[in-house]
């Protein structure tokens, strides 16, 4: 058995997904339709969540955002 034997196929439920940004649900990035998908809940629980982080961190939300859409390709 080989190395790459060892590994799970790309088309198994048990291989690993990837964070990457929506382009079919999204408003600006798609970073929160990345992350909502990603993580299994609804793209608006997500924006919500961004929206009342910039909010009470005094703009951190927006940092955040902004790191997402320059770290995660698109998907």
């Amino acid at each position: 058995m080989s190395n790459y034997e060892s590994y799970p196929s790309p088309h198994s439920p048990s291989a690993p997904r990837r964070l990457t940004r929506r382009e079919h649900d999204k408003m600006i990035g798609g970073v929160c339709a990345g992350v909502a998908a990603h993580v299994g809940i609804d793209v608006t629980v997500v924006r919500l969540l961004m929206v009342a982080a910039t909010v009470f961190t005094g703009g951190a939300g927006i940092l955040l955002y902004l790191a997402g859409w320059w770290l995660m390709p698109r998907g």
